[in-house]
């Protein structure tokens, strides 16, 4: 990952991304944006971060975690511990019995229009949700060098499977030309003239 030099203004970086509240008097970390989970190991260098209130950073723990194992097993197709292609899942399912077992009553079984069936995982969805919407706040904040503190409209997660057509145009179209300028001196800025 390259590193962009950003020259973000420093007053953006005086609260906390997530909860709002100034991070001046609190513990603070560094929150790896996109969720450290998802990326291979070894780490590539520059990895985004943004210093969050710890408090916060821990609080999405669980729930990374959760993110993280659901989508190795929907990409195995089984939440098999040894089916699982990143050996860390794998020792998290046989850790975290709990855990397998909510992600195997995600994973159903259907019969789609040919008559074969298929799996559709329908996860705890609000977890999903906390987990996109923090790295949607932490990439904002990482490439605009703006806080995004207000809550989304909304919050989506559906398989491509299960969208209807405007839900699948919706999708694909996302977004469209610039809704707006990134801040002066961020790296979405930097980067803008590249494009």
């Amino acid at each position: 990952m390259e590193e962009i030099e950003h020259f973000t203004d420093d007053r953006h970086k005086t609260w906390c991304i997530h909860c709002g509240l100034p991070i001046i008097d609190r513990h603070t970390n560094r929150d790896h944006v996109p969720t450290k989970g998802l990326l291979e190991r070894p780490l590539p260098p520059h990895v985004p971060q943004v210093e969050v209130c710890k408090e916060c950073n821990t609080s999405f723990s669980l729930d990374e975690e959760y993110f993280v194992t659901f989508l190795s097993c929907v990409e195995a197709g089984s939440t098999d511990p040894s089916a699982q292609r990143n050996t860390k899942i794998g020792r998290a399912l046989t850790r975290n019995p709990s855990l397998a077992t909510r992600l195997q009553a995600a994973k159903q079984i259907t019969v789609n229009e040919y008559g074969r069936q298929q799996i559709l995982w329908l996860p705890e969805i609000e977890r999903i949700h906390r987990v996109i919407l923090k790295n949607a706040r932490g990439h904002a904040f990482y490439e605009y060098g703006e806080p995004m503190l207000d809550d989304p409209i909304s919050v989506s997660a559906i398989p491509l499977i299960s969208m209807n057509q405007n839900q699948r145009n919706d999708f694909e179209e996302a977004g469209g030309p610039f809704a707006g300028w990134p801040e002066v001196g961020s790296r979405m800025m930097t980067e803008s003239p590249r494009v």
